[in-house]
Protein backbone atom coordinates (compact mmCIF):
# COMPACT_ATOMS: atom_id res chain seq x y z
CA UNK A 1 0.00 0.00 0.00
CA UNK A 2 2.78 2.02 -0.91
CA UNK A 3 0.54 4.69 -2.57
CA UNK A 4 -2.02 5.69 0.75
CA UNK A 5 1.33 5.13 3.21
CA UNK A 6 3.23 7.65 1.57
CA UNK A 7 -0.14 10.15 0.65
CA UNK A 8 -0.77 9.89 4.50
CA UNK A 9 3.47 10.59 5.57
CA UNK A 10 3.63 12.83 3.22
CA UNK A 11 3.69 17.14 3.90
CA UNK A 12 0.69 18.17 5.46
CA UNK A 13 0.56 21.20 2.97
CA UNK A 14 0.71 18.85 -0.16
CA UNK A 15 -2.01 16.71 1.29
CA UNK A 16 -4.42 19.71 2.07
CA UNK A 17 -4.20 20.94 -1.75
CA UNK A 18 -4.69 17.43 -2.73
CA UNK A 19 -7.99 17.11 -0.57
CA UNK A 20 -9.57 20.97 -1.53
CA UNK A 21 -8.68 19.51 -5.26
CA UNK A 22 -10.64 16.51 -4.54
CA UNK A 23 -13.74 18.17 -3.27
CA UNK A 24 -13.29 20.76 -6.38
CA UNK A 25 -13.28 18.10 -8.73
CA UNK A 26 -16.34 15.63 -7.15
CA UNK A 27 -18.13 19.68 -7.05
CA UNK A 28 -17.00 20.33 -10.63
CA UNK A 29 -17.88 17.11 -11.60
CA UNK A 30 -21.31 16.28 -10.26
CA UNK A 31 -22.93 19.69 -9.00
CA UNK A 32 -21.99 21.95 -11.79
CA UNK A 33 -24.77 23.05 -14.49
CA UNK A 34 -22.88 24.24 -17.95
CA UNK A 35 -25.19 27.47 -17.23
CA UNK A 36 -23.64 28.24 -14.13
CA UNK A 37 -20.92 30.86 -15.48
CA UNK A 38 -19.70 31.96 -12.16
CA UNK A 39 -19.16 28.98 -10.50
CA UNK A 40 -17.81 27.34 -13.50
CA UNK A 41 -14.74 30.23 -13.81
CA UNK A 42 -14.77 30.08 -9.96
CA UNK A 43 -13.68 26.33 -9.99
CA UNK A 44 -11.74 26.15 -12.93
CA UNK A 45 -9.69 28.89 -12.13
CA UNK A 46 -9.22 27.38 -8.05
CA UNK A 47 -8.18 23.99 -9.50
CA UNK A 48 -5.54 25.47 -11.51
CA UNK A 49 -4.11 27.51 -8.45
CA UNK A 50 -4.53 24.26 -6.38
CA UNK A 51 -2.71 22.13 -8.85
CA UNK A 52 0.68 25.10 -9.12
CA UNK A 53 0.14 24.82 -5.27
CA UNK A 54 0.59 21.02 -5.50
CA UNK A 55 3.46 21.01 -7.75
CA UNK A 56 5.06 23.88 -5.90
CA UNK A 57 4.94 22.41 -2.45
CA UNK A 58 5.61 18.72 -3.44
CA UNK A 59 8.96 18.91 -4.67
CA UNK A 60 8.02 18.92 -8.03
CA UNK A 61 10.93 21.06 -9.43
CA UNK A 62 13.67 18.82 -7.38
CA UNK A 63 11.55 15.37 -8.18
CA UNK A 64 13.06 12.66 -10.14
CA UNK A 65 10.79 9.46 -11.33
CA UNK A 66 12.07 7.54 -8.74
CA UNK A 67 11.57 9.73 -5.54
CA UNK A 68 8.31 9.35 -3.59
CA UNK A 69 7.30 13.06 -4.59
CA UNK A 70 7.17 12.01 -8.49
CA UNK A 71 5.13 8.60 -7.39
CA UNK A 72 2.59 10.63 -5.44
CA UNK A 73 2.13 13.14 -8.09
CA UNK A 74 1.11 10.39 -10.84
CA UNK A 75 -1.19 8.19 -7.99
CA UNK A 76 -3.31 12.16 -7.29
CA UNK A 77 -3.24 12.27 -11.46
CA UNK A 78 -4.85 8.88 -11.17
CA UNK A 79 -6.98 9.62 -8.07
CA UNK A 80 -8.21 12.99 -9.84
CA UNK A 81 -10.18 11.58 -12.77
CA UNK A 82 -11.14 8.46 -11.38
CA UNK A 83 -13.52 10.95 -9.31
CA UNK A 84 -15.32 11.47 -12.64
CA UNK A 85 -16.00 8.21 -13.09
CA UNK A 86 -19.63 7.97 -12.47
CA UNK A 87 -20.47 11.84 -14.13
CA UNK A 88 -22.01 12.39 -16.60
CA UNK A 89 -20.37 15.20 -18.44
CA UNK A 90 -21.65 18.32 -17.93
CA UNK A 91 -19.49 20.93 -20.20
CA UNK A 92 -20.07 18.81 -23.94
CA UNK A 93 -23.09 17.00 -25.45
CA UNK A 94 -20.70 15.20 -28.05
CA UNK A 95 -20.44 12.05 -25.77
CA UNK A 96 -24.07 11.70 -27.22
CA UNK A 97 -23.19 10.88 -30.17
CA UNK A 98 -20.35 9.04 -29.29
CA UNK A 99 -22.50 6.25 -28.01
CA UNK A 100 -24.89 6.63 -30.57
CA UNK A 101 -22.63 5.83 -33.23
CA UNK A 102 -21.09 2.62 -30.91
CA UNK A 103 -24.72 1.41 -31.05
CA UNK A 104 -24.56 2.10 -35.12
CA UNK A 105 -21.77 -0.38 -35.09
CA UNK A 106 -23.13 -3.01 -32.58
CA UNK A 107 -26.54 -2.98 -34.54
CA UNK A 108 -24.35 -3.88 -37.61
CA UNK A 109 -24.92 -0.45 -39.48
CA UNK A 110 -22.35 1.98 -40.85
CA UNK A 111 -22.13 5.09 -39.27
CA UNK A 112 -21.09 7.03 -41.75
CA UNK A 113 -24.12 6.18 -43.71
CA UNK A 114 -26.33 7.45 -41.67
CA UNK A 115 -27.83 10.58 -39.96
CA UNK A 116 -29.28 10.15 -36.70
CA UNK A 117 -32.29 12.30 -37.67
CA UNK A 118 -33.14 10.17 -40.57
CA UNK A 119 -32.93 7.08 -38.02
CA UNK A 120 -35.19 7.96 -35.72
CA UNK A 121 -37.63 9.49 -37.99
CA UNK A 122 -37.90 5.82 -39.71
CA UNK A 123 -37.72 3.79 -36.50
CA UNK A 124 -34.50 1.81 -35.31
CA UNK A 125 -33.76 -1.03 -32.77
CA UNK A 126 -30.81 0.84 -31.62
CA UNK A 127 -31.31 1.04 -27.57
CA UNK A 128 -32.05 4.95 -25.74
CA UNK A 129 -32.06 6.05 -29.61
CA UNK A 130 -34.38 8.82 -28.66
CA UNK A 131 -32.71 9.83 -25.45
CA UNK A 132 -29.00 10.10 -27.66
CA UNK A 133 -30.81 12.02 -30.51
CA UNK A 134 -32.33 14.92 -27.97
CA UNK A 135 -29.49 15.14 -26.43
CA UNK A 136 -26.64 15.23 -29.17
CA UNK A 137 -28.30 18.77 -30.12
CA UNK A 138 -29.65 19.40 -33.28
CA UNK A 139 -26.52 20.11 -34.85
CA UNK A 140 -24.62 16.85 -34.38
CA UNK A 141 -28.26 14.54 -35.22
CA UNK A 142 -28.18 16.45 -38.59
CA UNK A 143 -25.03 15.12 -39.83
CA UNK A 144 -22.98 12.36 -40.55
CA UNK A 145 -20.43 11.37 -38.23
CA UNK A 146 -16.63 12.41 -38.95
CA UNK A 147 -15.12 10.33 -36.52
CA UNK A 148 -12.33 7.63 -37.53
CA UNK A 149 -12.56 4.36 -37.42
CA UNK A 150 -9.95 4.03 -34.17
CA UNK A 151 -12.02 6.53 -32.60
CA UNK A 152 -15.26 4.28 -33.52
CA UNK A 153 -13.80 1.39 -31.83
CA UNK A 154 -13.48 3.21 -28.70
CA UNK A 155 -17.13 3.69 -29.00
CA UNK A 156 -18.26 -0.02 -29.78
CA UNK A 157 -15.98 -0.81 -26.61
CA UNK A 158 -17.63 1.67 -24.21
CA UNK A 159 -20.89 0.30 -25.16
CA UNK A 160 -20.06 -2.99 -24.48
CA UNK A 161 -18.92 -1.58 -20.25
CA UNK A 162 -22.01 -3.88 -18.72
CA UNK A 163 -25.17 -2.38 -18.21
CA UNK A 164 -27.38 -0.88 -20.99
CA UNK A 165 -27.59 2.28 -19.92
CA UNK A 166 -25.88 6.21 -20.91
CA UNK A 167 -23.96 6.23 -17.83
CA UNK A 168 -22.46 2.87 -18.26
CA UNK A 169 -21.07 3.65 -22.02
CA UNK A 170 -19.69 7.04 -20.27
CA UNK A 171 -17.96 4.74 -17.63
CA UNK A 172 -16.85 2.51 -20.53
CA UNK A 173 -15.54 5.11 -22.82
CA UNK A 174 -14.10 7.05 -19.53
CA UNK A 175 -11.90 4.23 -18.54
CA UNK A 176 -10.41 3.98 -22.16
CA UNK A 177 -9.11 7.38 -21.99
CA UNK A 178 -8.02 7.04 -18.51
CA UNK A 179 -5.80 4.26 -19.25
CA UNK A 180 -4.79 6.55 -22.81
CA UNK A 181 -3.35 9.24 -19.99
CA UNK A 182 -1.47 6.83 -17.94
CA UNK A 183 -0.09 5.16 -21.55
CA UNK A 184 0.37 9.08 -21.87
CA UNK A 185 1.98 9.45 -19.18
CA UNK A 186 4.62 6.36 -18.77
CA UNK A 187 5.80 7.14 -23.09
CA UNK A 188 5.91 10.37 -22.67
CA UNK A 189 8.02 10.62 -19.31
CA UNK A 190 10.57 7.78 -21.07
CA UNK A 191 10.45 10.36 -24.12
CA UNK A 192 11.60 13.31 -21.83
CA UNK A 193 14.57 10.89 -20.18
CA UNK A 194 16.00 10.35 -23.39
CA UNK A 195 15.80 13.83 -24.20
CA UNK A 196 17.84 14.27 -21.65
CA UNK A 197 14.82 16.81 -20.12
CA UNK A 198 13.16 16.74 -16.89
CA UNK A 199 10.62 14.13 -16.24
CA UNK A 200 8.52 15.75 -14.04
CA UNK A 201 7.76 18.07 -17.07
CA UNK A 202 5.29 15.53 -17.86
CA UNK A 203 2.56 16.59 -14.52
CA UNK A 204 2.28 20.03 -16.67
CA UNK A 205 0.28 17.78 -18.91
CA UNK A 206 -0.99 14.77 -16.75
CA UNK A 207 -2.12 17.50 -13.39
CA UNK A 208 -3.41 20.10 -15.71
CA UNK A 209 -6.77 20.44 -14.62
CA UNK A 210 -7.92 21.76 -18.31
CA UNK A 211 -6.80 18.32 -19.64
CA UNK A 212 -8.30 16.50 -17.06
CA UNK A 213 -11.91 18.21 -17.05
CA UNK A 214 -11.59 18.17 -20.78
CA UNK A 215 -10.45 14.61 -21.86
CA UNK A 216 -11.74 12.62 -18.79
CA UNK A 217 -14.57 14.87 -17.65
CA UNK A 218 -16.17 15.51 -20.83
CA UNK A 219 -15.05 12.43 -22.47
CA UNK A 220 -12.91 13.94 -25.58
CA UNK A 221 -11.09 11.35 -27.19
CA UNK A 222 -7.88 13.96 -27.89
CA UNK A 223 -6.29 11.92 -25.15
CA UNK A 224 -6.60 8.62 -27.09
CA UNK A 225 -5.01 10.25 -30.32
CA UNK A 226 -2.46 12.17 -27.83
CA UNK A 227 -1.29 8.97 -26.31
CA UNK A 228 -0.71 6.89 -30.13
CA UNK A 229 1.35 10.31 -30.66
CA UNK A 230 3.59 10.19 -27.77
CA UNK A 231 3.70 6.60 -28.18
CA UNK A 232 5.01 6.85 -32.05
CA UNK A 233 7.62 9.77 -31.39
CA UNK A 234 8.84 7.91 -28.52
CA UNK A 235 9.17 4.43 -30.75
CA UNK A 236 10.92 6.96 -33.53
CA UNK A 237 13.53 8.55 -31.27
CA UNK A 238 14.70 4.89 -30.41
CA UNK A 239 15.26 4.22 -34.37
CA UNK A 240 11.88 1.60 -34.51
CA UNK A 241 11.06 3.66 -37.39
CA UNK A 242 8.51 1.44 -38.86
CA UNK A 243 6.59 0.52 -35.61
CA UNK A 244 6.45 3.75 -35.24
CA UNK A 245 4.76 4.17 -38.50
CA UNK A 246 2.03 1.99 -37.43
CA UNK A 247 1.27 3.44 -33.88
CA UNK A 248 0.98 7.07 -35.91
CA UNK A 249 -1.40 5.86 -38.23
CA UNK A 250 -3.58 4.47 -34.90
CA UNK A 251 -2.84 8.30 -33.74
CA UNK A 252 -4.40 9.55 -37.34
CA UNK A 253 -7.32 6.59 -36.66
CA UNK A 254 -8.73 7.99 -33.50
CA UNK A 255 -8.43 12.11 -34.66
CA UNK A 256 -6.99 12.90 -38.39
CA UNK A 257 -4.79 16.25 -36.82
CA UNK A 258 -1.49 13.98 -37.08
CA UNK A 259 -2.17 13.95 -40.61
CA UNK A 260 -0.78 17.93 -40.63
CA UNK A 261 2.35 16.87 -39.56
CA UNK A 262 3.31 14.70 -42.07
CA UNK A 263 5.58 16.72 -43.71
CA UNK A 264 7.65 18.18 -41.03
CA UNK A 265 9.38 14.65 -40.31
CA UNK A 266 10.94 15.03 -43.95
CA UNK A 267 14.46 16.51 -42.87
CA UNK A 268 14.09 13.83 -40.03
CA UNK A 269 14.47 11.02 -42.51
CA UNK A 270 16.52 13.03 -45.46
CA UNK A 271 19.12 14.64 -43.17
CA UNK A 272 22.54 12.79 -43.00
CA UNK A 273 23.00 13.68 -39.74
CA UNK A 274 20.34 12.89 -37.67
CA UNK A 275 21.81 13.90 -34.13
CA UNK A 276 19.08 12.80 -32.33
CA UNK A 277 19.16 9.32 -33.83
CA UNK A 278 22.79 8.69 -32.78
CA UNK A 279 22.06 7.99 -29.44
CA UNK A 280 19.39 5.20 -30.51
CA UNK A 281 19.47 2.12 -29.47
CA UNK A 282 18.83 0.85 -33.30
CA UNK A 283 20.44 2.63 -35.97
CA UNK A 284 18.97 2.85 -39.17
CA UNK A 285 21.38 4.72 -41.33
CA UNK A 286 25.26 3.67 -41.26
CA UNK A 287 27.08 6.90 -40.16
CA UNK A 288 30.67 5.37 -42.55
CA UNK A 289 27.96 5.90 -45.68
CA UNK A 290 29.25 8.29 -47.78
CA UNK A 291 26.64 11.31 -47.18
CA UNK A 292 24.93 10.97 -50.62
CA UNK A 293 24.04 7.71 -50.05
CA UNK A 294 23.00 8.19 -46.21
CA UNK A 295 20.55 10.97 -48.16
CA UNK A 296 19.45 8.28 -50.28
CA UNK A 297 18.93 5.96 -47.44
CA UNK A 298 16.62 8.26 -45.68
CA UNK A 299 14.64 9.43 -48.32
CA UNK A 300 14.17 5.60 -48.49
CA UNK A 301 12.69 4.93 -44.72
CA UNK A 302 10.66 8.91 -45.61
CA UNK A 303 8.82 6.42 -48.41
CA UNK A 304 8.54 3.78 -45.97
CA UNK A 305 7.18 5.62 -43.20
CA UNK A 306 4.72 7.72 -45.17
CA UNK A 307 3.82 4.32 -47.21
CA UNK A 308 3.03 2.44 -43.81
CA UNK A 309 0.96 4.99 -42.19
CA UNK A 310 -1.16 5.49 -45.30
CA UNK A 311 -1.58 1.60 -45.59
CA UNK A 312 -2.66 1.29 -42.06
CA UNK A 313 -4.88 4.02 -42.13
CA UNK A 314 -6.43 2.49 -45.51
CA UNK A 315 -6.56 -0.74 -43.48
CA UNK A 316 -8.48 0.69 -40.71
CA UNK A 317 -11.02 2.51 -42.52
CA UNK A 318 -11.62 -0.79 -45.14
CA UNK A 319 -14.53 -2.00 -42.97
CA UNK A 320 -16.39 1.31 -43.35
CA UNK A 321 -15.37 1.98 -47.52
CA UNK A 322 -18.11 2.19 -49.97
CA UNK A 323 -18.32 5.64 -52.59
CA UNK A 324 -20.89 6.77 -50.26
CA UNK A 325 -18.92 6.88 -47.19
CA UNK A 326 -16.36 8.77 -49.43
CA UNK A 327 -18.88 11.37 -50.36
CA UNK A 328 -20.45 11.39 -46.83
CA UNK A 329 -17.10 11.98 -44.88
CA UNK A 330 -15.67 14.25 -47.46
CA UNK A 331 -18.78 16.06 -46.66
CA UNK A 332 -18.63 16.80 -42.93
CA UNK A 333 -15.01 17.43 -42.96
CA UNK A 334 -15.95 20.19 -45.39
CA UNK A 335 -18.31 21.87 -42.73
CA UNK A 336 -16.09 22.35 -40.32
CA UNK A 337 -14.14 25.12 -42.89
CA UNK A 338 -16.70 26.47 -44.87
CA UNK A 339 -19.76 26.38 -42.50
CA UNK A 340 -19.11 26.20 -38.42
CA UNK A 341 -17.79 28.96 -36.49
CA UNK A 342 -16.81 29.18 -33.17
CA UNK A 343 -13.94 30.43 -30.50
CA UNK A 344 -11.95 31.60 -33.93
CA UNK A 345 -9.29 34.74 -33.68
CA UNK A 346 -8.14 35.83 -36.79
CA UNK A 347 -10.81 34.57 -38.57
CA UNK A 348 -13.52 36.54 -36.81
CA UNK A 349 -11.44 39.73 -37.71
CA UNK A 350 -11.36 38.69 -40.90
CA UNK A 351 -14.92 38.40 -40.91
CA UNK A 352 -15.78 41.91 -39.60
CA UNK A 353 -13.55 43.73 -42.16
CA UNK A 354 -15.94 41.26 -44.83
CA UNK A 355 -19.08 42.71 -42.78
CA UNK A 356 -17.78 46.36 -43.31
CA UNK A 357 -16.94 45.69 -46.72
CA UNK A 358 -19.69 43.75 -49.00
CA UNK A 359 -22.26 43.63 -45.79
CA UNK A 360 -22.33 39.76 -45.51
CA UNK A 361 -20.83 37.11 -43.95
CA UNK A 362 -17.85 36.03 -45.93
CA UNK A 363 -16.82 32.80 -44.92
CA UNK A 364 -17.55 30.94 -48.33
CA UNK A 365 -14.83 32.83 -48.91
CA UNK A 366 -12.44 32.91 -45.70
CA UNK A 367 -13.08 29.33 -45.29
CA UNK A 368 -11.34 28.49 -48.39
CA UNK A 369 -8.06 31.04 -48.01
CA UNK A 370 -7.26 30.42 -44.36
CA UNK A 371 -6.34 26.49 -45.39
CA UNK A 372 -4.61 27.78 -48.07
CA UNK A 373 -2.53 29.78 -45.70
CA UNK A 374 -2.28 26.87 -43.35
CA UNK A 375 -0.95 24.17 -45.78
CA UNK A 376 1.78 27.48 -46.96
CA UNK A 377 2.84 27.30 -42.87
CA UNK A 378 3.26 23.43 -42.30
CA UNK A 379 5.41 23.21 -46.09
CA UNK A 380 7.14 26.01 -44.73
CA UNK A 381 8.39 24.62 -41.15
CA UNK A 382 8.71 21.09 -43.16
CA UNK A 383 11.49 22.26 -45.97
CA UNK A 384 12.48 25.85 -44.93
CA UNK A 385 12.94 24.67 -41.37
CA UNK A 386 15.69 21.84 -40.76
CA UNK A 387 13.37 18.86 -38.50
CA UNK A 388 16.73 16.87 -37.82
CA UNK A 389 16.15 16.48 -34.38
CA UNK A 390 13.13 15.81 -31.83
CA UNK A 391 13.64 18.69 -29.75
CA UNK A 392 13.41 21.03 -33.36
CA UNK A 393 10.56 18.76 -34.59
CA UNK A 394 8.50 18.80 -31.72
CA UNK A 395 9.26 22.79 -31.36
CA UNK A 396 7.75 22.82 -35.31
CA UNK A 397 5.10 20.36 -34.09
CA UNK A 398 3.91 22.56 -31.64
CA UNK A 399 3.94 26.07 -33.66
CA UNK A 400 2.40 24.64 -36.86
CA UNK A 401 -0.05 23.44 -34.54
CA UNK A 402 -0.86 26.57 -32.88
CA UNK A 403 -0.87 28.60 -36.15
CA UNK A 404 -3.18 26.15 -37.29
CA UNK A 405 -5.63 27.12 -34.58
CA UNK A 406 -5.17 31.41 -34.91
CA UNK A 407 -6.23 30.53 -38.84
CA UNK A 408 -9.23 28.31 -37.89
CA UNK A 409 -12.90 28.77 -38.14
CA UNK A 410 -13.79 26.75 -35.38
CA UNK A 411 -11.61 26.13 -32.04
CA UNK A 412 -13.42 23.74 -29.07
CA UNK A 413 -11.25 24.10 -25.78
CA UNK A 414 -10.32 20.33 -26.48
CA UNK A 415 -8.08 20.59 -29.44
CA UNK A 416 -5.73 22.66 -27.70
CA UNK A 417 -4.63 19.36 -25.48
CA UNK A 418 -2.09 18.85 -28.28
CA UNK A 419 -0.42 22.02 -27.64
CA UNK A 420 -0.20 21.57 -23.95
CA UNK A 421 1.03 18.10 -24.58
CA UNK A 422 3.91 18.77 -26.80
CA UNK A 423 5.08 22.03 -24.32
CA UNK A 424 6.73 19.84 -22.46
CA UNK A 425 9.51 19.22 -25.07
CA UNK A 426 9.79 22.68 -26.21
CA UNK A 427 11.04 26.08 -24.05
CA UNK A 428 7.59 27.63 -25.15
CA UNK A 429 4.81 27.74 -22.14
CA UNK A 430 1.70 29.25 -23.71
CA UNK A 431 -0.15 26.51 -24.33
CA UNK A 432 -0.46 26.61 -20.91
CA UNK A 433 -1.74 30.18 -20.10
CA UNK A 434 -4.26 29.57 -23.03
CA UNK A 435 -5.45 25.94 -21.01
CA UNK A 436 -6.43 28.36 -18.07
CA UNK A 437 -8.14 31.29 -19.95
CA UNK A 438 -9.88 28.82 -22.42
CA UNK A 439 -12.07 28.57 -20.12
CA UNK A 440 -13.90 31.69 -20.89
CA UNK A 441 -15.01 30.37 -24.31
CA UNK A 442 -17.72 28.54 -22.45
CA UNK A 443 -19.28 31.67 -21.41
CA UNK A 444 -19.73 32.52 -25.24
CA UNK A 445 -21.78 29.06 -25.71
CA UNK A 446 -24.14 30.45 -23.18
CA UNK A 447 -24.25 33.88 -25.08
CA UNK A 448 -23.84 35.60 -22.14
CA UNK A 449 -23.79 39.88 -22.25
CA UNK A 450 -25.47 39.27 -25.61
CA UNK A 451 -29.27 39.70 -26.66
CA UNK A 452 -29.53 37.19 -29.00
CA UNK A 453 -27.43 34.07 -27.14
CA UNK A 454 -24.80 34.14 -29.80
CA UNK A 455 -20.82 34.50 -28.62
CA UNK A 456 -19.54 37.39 -26.98
CA UNK A 457 -17.13 39.15 -28.99
CA UNK A 458 -15.34 40.57 -26.34
CA UNK A 459 -15.17 37.53 -23.98
CA UNK A 460 -13.26 35.91 -27.13
CA UNK A 461 -11.26 39.10 -27.39
CA UNK A 462 -9.78 39.12 -24.02
CA UNK A 463 -9.24 35.57 -24.33
CA UNK A 464 -6.75 35.96 -27.48
CA UNK A 465 -5.65 39.04 -26.28
CA UNK A 466 -3.69 36.85 -23.81
CA UNK A 467 -2.50 34.19 -25.58
CA UNK A 468 -1.50 36.78 -28.07
CA UNK A 469 0.19 38.73 -25.98
CA UNK A 470 2.31 35.39 -24.21
CA UNK A 471 2.67 33.43 -27.73
CA UNK A 472 4.47 36.74 -29.47
CA UNK A 473 6.51 37.20 -26.28
CA UNK A 474 7.77 33.88 -26.22
CA UNK A 475 8.18 33.42 -29.48
CA UNK A 476 10.53 37.28 -30.24
CA UNK A 477 12.14 36.35 -26.66
CA UNK A 478 13.30 32.85 -27.58
CA UNK A 479 13.77 33.46 -31.55
CA UNK A 480 17.07 32.27 -31.46
CA UNK A 481 15.99 28.50 -30.57
CA UNK A 482 14.57 28.67 -34.24
CA UNK A 483 17.80 29.32 -35.68
CA UNK A 484 20.01 27.15 -34.14
CA UNK A 485 21.44 24.71 -35.22
CA UNK A 486 20.28 22.41 -31.73
CA UNK A 487 17.86 24.38 -29.24
CA UNK A 488 19.49 21.59 -26.20
CA UNK A 489 21.53 24.49 -24.90
CA UNK A 490 18.73 26.91 -24.26
CA UNK A 491 16.07 24.05 -23.24
CA UNK A 492 18.55 23.13 -20.46
CA UNK A 493 19.10 26.61 -19.70
CA UNK A 494 15.23 27.16 -19.64
CA UNK A 495 14.94 23.87 -16.96
CA UNK A 496 17.13 25.99 -15.07
CA UNK A 497 14.45 28.23 -14.32
CA UNK A 498 11.34 26.29 -14.34
CA UNK A 499 10.20 27.86 -10.87
CA UNK A 500 9.27 30.76 -12.78
CA UNK A 501 6.46 28.37 -14.40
Amino acid sequence: MLGLANIYKYKKTTLAYILISCILYIWFAYYLERTEALKLIFLYTALFVLGYQILKTSGFYTSTSLSTGFRILVIISILFRLLFLFAIPNLSQDFYRFIWDGYMVLEGFNPYLKIPDNVVQWGTSIPLANELHNGMGTLNASHYTNYPPLNQLCFVLGNLFPGNSILSSVIGMRLIIIFADIGTLYFGKKLLEALKLPSNRIFWYILNPFIIIELTGNLHFEGVMIFFLVWSLYLLHKGYWKWAAVVFACSVSVKLIPLMFLPLFFWWFASASLSDQKNSQQKWISYAEPKGLSAFSGMTKLIGFYSIIGVTTLVFFLPFFTMEFVTNYSKTIGLWFGDFEFNASIYYILRALGYAITGYNEIAVIGKILPIISVLVILGFSFLRKNDSFLKLSTSILLVFTLYLFLSTTVHPWYIATLVMFCIFTNYRYPLVWSLVIVVSYLSYLGIGTADKSENLWIIAFEYIIVFSVFIWEVFSKKSCLKTIDCQSELDSDSKSEKKW
